[in-house]
């Protein structure tokens, strides 16, 4: 893929599930102290946990009926029994580890249809050897109770699904330890009841060239320890990491995760994204932001339980003085647009429970950041309203449509019924980890830009109808509008001119 991404100014109703087992995943190697149990709410919110990871669900103990049988004991007898048989064949891996041909690209190619049961105690081990598990173009392939370990894909690539073919079903299995993201994902995809642990970039990579990845379902996975490659202190600044990257998703549904303990951000949709729900997740101890909704269009987030996350990275933009409102929640260049077709027309943050995170929900603009600037991130991208990224031009992108039009824009967004609680005491910071936020930067850039000075500031504070309201604050919680020298108390925040939070109430004493 070679898709690398550099933030400008920090760029970047419940469902019942069938999960299984009573404890949790422990916490990534060599990051801060962790919650060993599955977490609980104190807040009215109750959400179920995916706790898939202690104990997966076991595979059939006997071959299906019609069930072609494969043996561990033969290398290379997965990918041969899936080359000799025709397309619609159920292969049963029986238990024991099973190996690919020693080469590095040796992979196996399913056919449309292929169905891949692994038995308990099934393992498709790529001994640091082999870069792919299953890779190919084939749709409608299906993967369930099979561990795949060990695999080495290169960065952003991915070890299953490597070529996000369209219409696969990944169930109950456990992806752990590989290189790359442990999984990719086509259109029509469903991913359910997994264990996605401990991958060196993503847990899963939603992504394919030349396209869009459209009706994907992520749900009842536990997502835990991913980036162990720890990338972007390798690379600083690619954007390239964290528990699940959504890159030009048209329509998904993220419900009942448990995303938590990963290096960096534990849920990331970056470019043009759009019609997602984010709903009955539990996301936290993630190092960097519980979600980032970047340059994209058009969701639901609701009903989550956030806590304890961005402690890492946000006490670490603290500690070298950097005063921009790093968030727990962070909505960049993101908002609501009705002329894409979506089941919403805004973005609406509602019934979530924020609780002792670094700072809150940021919802930022980076004014310099527009279609055919240099100082947009997303090279060669554009937004979904202008297909011709070279329109973005003098002298026609100072006038309509395309001054509107050629940039991504934080609006409509609507942030009300949420419980935000922050104790300082638990969260151990003295300062700066207490902030809501609406603001952009001053634009400067490029010489040509029609969106120099503060209008871009002064767009997303009070023109572009984004409005926080009847929401419960438990704590000395602190607001931030314009721009970042506008830091504000409760007072001032619901006074004129920003009137924000109508209905909300606001207790500072309470919780530390």
């Amino acid at each position: 893929m070679g898709i690398k991404r550099r933030h400008w100014a920090w760029a970047a109703a419940p469902l019942a599930l069938a999960l299984l087992a009573t404890t949790g995943c422990a916490g990534t190697q060599g990051a801060q102290a962790r919650p060993t149990t599955a977490p609980t709410t104190s807040g009215a919110l109750s959400t179920s946990v995916a706790r898939v990871c202690a104990k997966p669900t076991a595979g059939p103990a006997k071959a299906p009926a019609g069930a072609v049988t494969v043996d561990p004991a033969v290398v290379g007898d997965l990918a041969a029994q899936t080359k000799s048989n025709p397309p619609n064949t159920t292969f049963w891996l029986r238990p024991g580890d099973h190996r690919l041909d020693p080469d590095r690209y040796a992979q196996v190619i399913p056919k449309e249809g292929d169905r891949y049961l692994g038995a308990p105690g099934a393992v498709l081990d790529g001994r640091q050897k082999n870069q792919y598990a299953f890779g190919g173009t084939a749709r409608n392939v299906t993967i369930r109770y099979l561990t795949v370990q060990g695999f080495v894909a290169p960065q952003n690539e991915g070890v299953v699904n490597h070529d996000s073919a369209d219409g696969w079903v990944v169930e109950h299995a456990t992806i752990r330890n590989n290189s790359g993201a442990g999984l990719m994902a086509g259109a029509h995809q469903r991913v359910r009841a997994n264990c996605l642990r401990d991958n060196g970039q993503y847990g899963m990579n939603a992504y394919t060239t030349g396209g869009r990845v459209g009706d994907l379902v992520v749900e009842g996975n536990e997502i835990v320890g991913n980036n162990t490659g720890d990338w972007e202190r390798r690379q600083p600044g690619c954007g390239c990491t964290g528990g699940v990257k959504f890159w030009a998703v048209n329509g998904a549904d993220i419900r009942g995760n448990w995303v938590h303990d990963n290096r960096g951000t534990g849920l990331w949709a970056d470019t043009n994204n759009n019609d997602f729900r984010i709903e009955n997740n539990v996301i936290e101890a993630n190092d960097g932001a519980a979600l980032i909704y970047e340059t994209s269009y058009n969701a639901v987030i609701r009903n989550n339980t956030i806590r304890r996350n961005n402690w890492v990275e946000g006490r670490k933009a603290a500690d070298r003085g950097d005063n921009f409102p790093f968030a727990t929640v962070y909505l960049s260049e993101s908002g609501g647009e009705p002329r894409i077709r979506a089941r919403t027309d805004k973005i609406e943050i509602y019934r979530n429970v924020l609780e002792n995170n670094w700072s809150g929900i940021t919802l930022w603009e980076n004014a310099d950041r527009f279609c055919n600037s240099p100082a947009n991130t997303s090279s060669g991208v554009c937004t979904l309203l202008v297909r011709d990224t070279d329109r973005c031009a003098e002298p026609a992108i100072a006038g309509a449509p395309l001054y509107a039009d050629c940039r991504w824009k934080t609006q409509r967004v609507d942030i009300h019924g949420n419980r935000f609680v922050l104790d300082k005491s638990v969260v151990s910071c003295a300062a700066k980890c207490d902030r809501m936020a609406v603001l952009a930067n001053y634009g400067t850039y490029p010489d040509w830009s029609p969106y120099k000075g503060d209008r871009v500031a002064e767009a997303i504070t009070s023109k572009q109808h984004n409005r926080w309201h009847d929401n419960v604050y438990i704590g000395p919680w602190k607001f931030v509008a314009h721009d970042p020298s506008q830091v504000l108390d409760s007072g001032q925040w619901q006074g004129t001119p920003y009137r924000q939070d109508a209905g909300s109430t606001l207790d500072p004493q309470a919780g530390g």
